[in-house]
């Protein structure tokens, strides 16, 4: 912070106060928390990662998040600081969780094994089936060695219901199986209709195998915040042996 933003700082919340339990009492700016944060952030800048540890950084993305802000404008300048903070401000936002800019969470200045970012909220992620899926993947208890959480997607099953039955010598087997799958790709197409697909197969039948025939239909929805919505339904019908 230079020398003029601390002086437009100090004035700005030279009159500034808080109601706290019935008393007023004056809060300006503080030059203390100010020589903090600068010691504090000398000390990140310097900060290094042991040989031995790896690290690895997983961000939010995908949130307007604002990145600078400007009080008043060209036709109604600022003319008096101290009614700043009464002003309505305009945000200039960026890519990011809704608190940091992703610029800034992938500028962690250190040697990352990996940065990957995750669509979602500044606190959100850490509640993201994506993020479980990394950290396992990353902690080596991921069942599927093919993973690559940097250029890869995430299928996570959301339903699974199978059913069985025998009618008028017939079986039929019914399946509906649904997915989400999570990427990074946030464009907007603009398509709100799902894409729908069928296949059927059939199998006349011999003497070592029954007749049967399957229909499946699979439908998927235009993508949302980076999940995208996929229903498979499947009918099979074979004759009882």
């Amino acid at each position: 912070m230079d020398i003029n933003t601390i002086e437009i700082f100090k004035e700005a919340l030279s009159a500034n106060t808080v109601n706290y339990d019935g008393g007023i009492i004056a809060l300006p700016f503080n030059l203390e928390i100010l020589k903090w944060a600068n010691e504090t952030r000398d000390i990140l800048s310097c900060a290094r990662v042991p040989s031995k540890v790896k690290f690895y950084n997983i961000y939010a993305i995908n949130l307007e998040t604002p990145h600078s802000v400007c009080y008043g404008s060209a036709e109604a300048p600022v003319t008096d600081l101290q009614q700043l903070p009464f002003f309505q401000p305009t945000y200039v936002c960026v890519d990011g969780d809704g608190t940091v800019p992703t610029e800034s969470a992938k500028a962690d200045g250190l040697n990352a094994e990996a940065r990957v970012g995750v669509p979602g909220e500044h606190r959100g992620i850490l509640c993201d089936h994506h993020v479980f899926r990394i950290l396992k993947h990353w902690l080596k208890a991921d069942s599927d060695p093919y993973y690559n959480p940097l250029n890869d997607y995430v299928i996570l099953p959301t339903a699974f219901e199978m059913e069985r039955h025998r009618e008028k010598g017939l079986q039929v087997t019914s399946l509906k199986e649904e997915w989400e799958i999570i990427t990074e790709d946030q464009d907007d197409e603009g398509d709100t209709k799902p894409l729908v697909s069928s296949i059927s197969v059939s199998h006349v039948g011999d003497k070592l195998s029954p007749r049967a025939e399957a229909c499946a239909t699979i439908t998927l929805h235009p993508q949302n915040e980076g999940k995208q919505h996929v229903e498979l339904n499947a009918v099979s019908v074979s004759v009882d042996a």
